[in-house]
């Protein structure tokens, strides 16, 4: 019974729109006091100590610095340069500009690991462009939403340090190598449809009369935004420093490519960047900590253990209970952002991985792509809300264009599941 209140006063908070952290935090405290009634003042004591040990970890400190780092990157100007390099070197022609969004993006997720972050500073530069090119508005923003998804893929990831916190089997350095050969196979995958819809609809047919950027010149402009990544994860695998030191080096070049390089950014300029990353991160880390409070009413009630022996006694089999756990993934990607749903579903999911004998690096992976499918499925698809704004396009139009690329992406997850060294060779490799 209090198993079923625990998750009727959840979603019942949740249709109520009451944020997601919050609907955790209080679904889960109602379950702790009902489950110890007989000492209720006593039993929710569990409640502040958890509150504290979802948050008082050492790798989650990395969150609010990449988080920072989209946001001076998105400022300085890094991806104006980067999309006239990219142009200068593919050229211009129908579909090549849809093919620079996403080459773009997916160089961004080596420095800032967050989706919407991402699709802010891309869209910002790409969909404009892409509209003076006659691309329809609803064509560019699923490009730059769908493309903006590989950033939790390509190292750093926000949400492989989130995994890392729930799954103490998974290290952050392994997470972020197993994450770099299907991030990179998701953007090619994404290339595919974008480019064919382009020329089959015969979309862009300004982008050929528009002029080419001269290469080294352009490429002089980009080379303090092509060095990030060399060094953020250089220094990683270098053993420079740790993936949240990483962070930090990250902010600093940023601030001084900004502010010394490029002089896009003043000392004026740090007071709003700072504001709308201390709000950004604080969302994420509240809910991190909230779902604290949930995962532990979870335990103690001990609903993960029956929840396990249904689903792999159901007769399905290991694969079978892996569709199953996709399927469920993917209704749920629609409606939760990608945080949420690894803080509600990895407690559940890991006894099941264990039972299996799955990699857990290799389940983090899956996840991982589920979450970044999730990231551009409507109704609730924060990347493509962020471009879509940007855009000045209604979600329901960009159903058509999206739904070739949500294809493409899950045609890569199941090349992962089915081939699972895709992900497991470069951490093996490596060490890890």
């Amino acid at each position: 019974m209090i198993t079923t209140l625990l998750f009727l006063t959840f979603i019942v908070m949740m249709l109520m729109g009451v944020p997601i952290g919050v609907a955790l935090g209080l679904a889960g405290a109602a379950a702790i006091a009902i489950a110890n009634s007989s000492s209720q003042w006593f039993g929710l004591l569990a409640v502040p100590q958890n509150f504290y040990a979802g948050l008082g970890k050492y790798p989650l400190l990395a969150i609010p610095m990449f988080v920072l780092v989209g946001s001076i990157f998105d400022r300085s100007g890094v991806a104006a340069r980067l999309v006239n390099f990219a142009v200068a070197v593919v050229g211009r022609g129908p579909g090549m500009l849809p093919l620079v969004a996403i080459a773009v993006a997916m160089f961004l997720g080596g420095i800032s690991g967050s989706g919407p972050a991402c699709a802010a500073a891309v869209g910002a530069v790409m969909i404009s462009a892409m509209n003076k090119a006659g691309y329809p508005p609803a064509f560019s923003a699923s490009v730059v939403g769908a493309a903006a998804a590989t950033d939790i893929l390509i190292p750093p990831s926000i949400a492989f340090i989130v995994y890392s916190i729930l799954v103490p089997g998974a290290s952050v350095p392994a997470l972020f190598a197993a994450g770099m050969i299907p991030g990179v196979l998701a953007g090619l995958a994404l290339i595919v449809p974008a480019v064919w819809l382009s020329r089959k609809h015969k979309m862009g047919a300004l982008e050929s009369s528009m002029p080419r950027p001269p290469f080294w010149a352009s490429l002089r402009d980009a080379i303090w935004g092509l060095a990030a990544p060399v060094l953020i994860l250089g220094g990683m695998r270098a053993g420079w420093f740790t993936p949240t030191e990483a962070a930090v080096v990250a902010v600093f070049y940023g601030l001084f490519v900004g502010m010394f390089i490029h002089r896009t950014m003043t000392v004026r300029d740090l007071f709003p960047i700072l504001r709308e990353s201390g709000e950004l991160s604080a969302v994420i880390l509240l809910v991190v900590s909230l779902a604290g409070i949930f995962d532990y009413s979870l335990s103690t009630l001990g609903v993960i253990d029956p929840i396990t022996n249904a689903i792999v006694n159901s007769g399905l089999g290991e694969y079978g209970v892996l569709a199953l756990l996709i399927v469920m993934l993917v209704t749920v990607g629609m409606f939760l952002d990608g945080v949420s749903i690894f803080l509600i579903f990895v407690p559940l999911l890991l006894p099941i991985a264990t039972f299996y004998h799955w990699d857990l690096v290799w389940f983090g992976v899956i996840l991982t792509l589920k979450v970044a499918l999730g990231q551009f499925t409507p109704p609730l698809a924060v990347n493509l809300m962020v471009s879509c704004r940007i855009a000045k396009v209604r979600m329901e139009e960009t159903v058509p264009w999206v739904g070739w690329m949500l294809f493409s992406m899950f045609v890569v997850m199941v090349l992962v599941i089915a081939f699972p060294q895709l992900a497991l060779w470069l951490p093996h490799y490596l060490g890890y």
